[in-house]
């Protein structure tokens, strides 16, 4: 149950500060908490990649995520051709 809320916030701060950078209209709450959770996914597969071990605790797992929520806003831009205003 702790995982759940642990993806949860994880996905609230990286959904936030990731709108804070892109700029923009933004997508409300719950889709900055889906962007933030599925930024995660995709910042945690790049660090593997990379060779970085996920053992960083709370500031490591929000920095991946909003990197990967960055990267995941840019393609959902791309793809809807949605732009910054």
């Amino acid at each position: 149950m702790f995982v759940i809320i642990w993806w949860i916030i994880v996905g609230l701060i990286a959904g936030w500060i990731t709108g804070k950078i892109m700029k923009g209209s933004g997508y409300g709450a719950l889709m900055d908490i889906v962007i933030g959770i599925i930024g995660a996914l995709i910042g945690g597969f790049i660090m593997r990649q990379l060779g970085f071990a996920g053992q960083g605790g709370m500031i490591y797992t929000i920095l991946v995520a909003v990197l990967g929520a960055v990267i995941l806003t840019l393609l959902l831009r791309l793809i809807s051709g949605r732009r910054a205003t």
